[in-house]
C-alpha cells in the first residue's frame, strides 16, 4: 500500500475578483487530484486584504501570519482595493507585507502566448513568445516603502536597497531556471546611470562564472521595454530588480492577452505562494467576466513546487489542458475579446483534464 502524501495548502481569495478566480483554481486543482496517485490537498481559507482591514483593523493579522506559515504553501486572489488607503494616501498591500515578512525573495513571473489572438504583436504564434522574469521581491526601490512621511513634508525619497546576499541567491535562482530552460539569462538593469545597478551587475557577472552552461546578456531596463516589444522571442530568462520586474511584468503580459493570461510566484527557501499578476480589478468584480486562466496556471506553478513525481505531473495535465482550452480561438473570456464567463473557462479546463 503506498503512503498517501498529504499538502497543505493556505488559501487567501482576497479583494476584488480574487475570490472569483480562486474559486476556478480550486475546482481545477480538485479535478487534478483525482487523477493523482497517493496525493492530497488540504485547503484551508483566511481573511486577508482590504475586506479584512475593514472588519478588522488590521490587512493582515499577526495571527493570521502565523498560521499560513504552518502550511506547504500560500495560494492567493488579489489583494487591494484603490478607495481603502493607509492615511499617507496609498493602498495596502497586505501581498507585499507576506512577500517580506516571509523572506520571499525570488518572483517568478512565466509568460507565455497560447493563442496568436491574444497578442497584439501579429506575427507570433501560439508558444513563440516564452520567457521567464525573475524579480528580486523583497528589496530594490520597494525596500523604504513602509517609511512613514509628515502630512505637510516638501520632499519624500525612495531608497533603492541592492545587498550582495539578497542579489546573490536572486541570480543562483535565475540561472538555475536557465539551467532548465533554454540556457540564456539576460540581467535588466540600469547600470549606465545608477551605482546601485552597477553593483547589481557585478555581483551577476561574478555568479555567472558558476554557470558557464549558461548564455548571459545585459541590457538597461529602458531598451528592455523596447527589445520586448520588438523581439520577444529573443529572450528565455531575464533577471532584474524589484521595481523593474513589477513594471515589465506587466508590459510582458500585454503581451500574451494580457494580465489575466499571467501566473506567478513569490519563493523563498522555506515558503512559497502562487497568485494570478493581475490586481482587485474591483470594477469587475463578482460579475463573472474576470479571466481565471492566471490563477489556474499559479496552481500548476504550485504543484511544481511542491517537487512530487506526482504533483509535477498534475502540473503538466493543468498546462496542457489549458493548452488545449486556449488553442480554440471560441474559448476566450471577455478580456480576450470573448464572451465566456469566468465559471465556463473554469469548466473547459476542468474538461480539458479529464482527456
Amino acid at each position: 500500500m503506498t503512503d498517501q502524501k498529504t499538502f497543505s495548502i493556505a488559501v487567501l481569495p482576497g479583494d476584488g475578483i480574487g475570490p472569483d478566480v480562486i474559486a476556478e483554481s480550486l475546482k481545477v486543482l480538485a479535478a487534478v487530484e483525482n487523477r493523482l496517485k497517493g496525493v492530497r490537498f488540504e485547503l484551508q481559507e483566511y481573511s486577508v486584504g482590504a475586506g479584512e482591514y475593514l472588519r478588522s483593523g488590521d490587512p493582515l493579522p499577526p495571527a493570521t501570519l502565523e498560521k499560513l506559515k504552518q502550511h506547504d504553501a500560500i495560494l492567493l486572489g488579489a489583494m487591494g482595493l484603490p478607495n481603502i488607503r493607509w492615511p499617507e494616501g496609498v493602498e495596502m498591500t497586505p501581498q507585499i507585507d507576506i512577500r517580506e515578512k516571509l523572506d520571499l525573495y525570488c518572483g517568478l513571473r512565466p509568460i507565455r502566448l497560447y493563442h496568436e489572438l491574444h497578442t497584439p504583436l501579429k506575427k507570433y504564434k501560439a508558444g513563440e513568445i516564452d520567457f521567464l522574469i525573475v524579480r528580486e521581491s523583497t528589496e530594490g526601490l520597494f525596500s523604504t516603502r513602509l517609511l512613514k512621511h509628515p502630512p505637510d513634508a516638501n520632499e519624500v525619497t525612495d531608497t533603492m536597497r541592492i545587498t550582495r546576499h539578497g542579489s546573490e541567491r536572486l541570480f543562483r535562482s535565475a540561472f538555475e531556471h536557465a539551467v532548465a530552460r533554454r540556457k540564456h539569462l539576460t540581467l535588466v538593469d540600469k547600470a549606465n546611470v545608477l551605482p546601485s545597478m552597477a553593483f547589481f551587475r557585478k555581483v551577476f557577472d561574478e555568479a555567472s562564472r558558476q554557470f558557464p552552461a549558461v548564455q548571459t546578456d545585459t541590457i538597461y531596463v529602458d531598451a528592455a521595454s523596447l527589445y520586448l516589444v520588438q523581439r520577444p522571442e529573443t529572450f528565455d530568462v531575464l533577471v532584474t530588480e524589484n521595481m523593474f520586474g513589477d513594471i515589465l511584468s506587466d508590459l510582458a503580459a500585454g503581451l500574451i492577452g494580457g494580465m489575466g493570461m499571467a501566473p506567478s510566484a513569490d519563493i523563498g527557501d522555506q515558503y512559497a505562494v502562487f497568485q494570478p499578476s493581475h490586481g482587485s480589478a474591483p470594477d469587475i468584480a463578482g460579475k463573472g467576466i474576470a479571466n481565471p486562466i492566471a490563477t489556474i496556471l499559479s496552481v500548476a506553478m504550485m504543484l511544481d513546487w511542491f517537487n512530487q513525481a506526482e504533483t509535477r505531473h498534475g502540473a503538466a495535465l493543468i498546462r496542457r489542458a489549458v493548452e488545449r482550452v486556449m488553442s480554440d480561438p471560441c474559448s476566450r473570456t471577455t478580456d480576450l475579446g470573448g464572451r465566456l464567463s469566468t465559471t465556463e473557462m473554469g469548466d473547459r479546463v476542468v474538461k480539458a483534464t479529464e482527456c
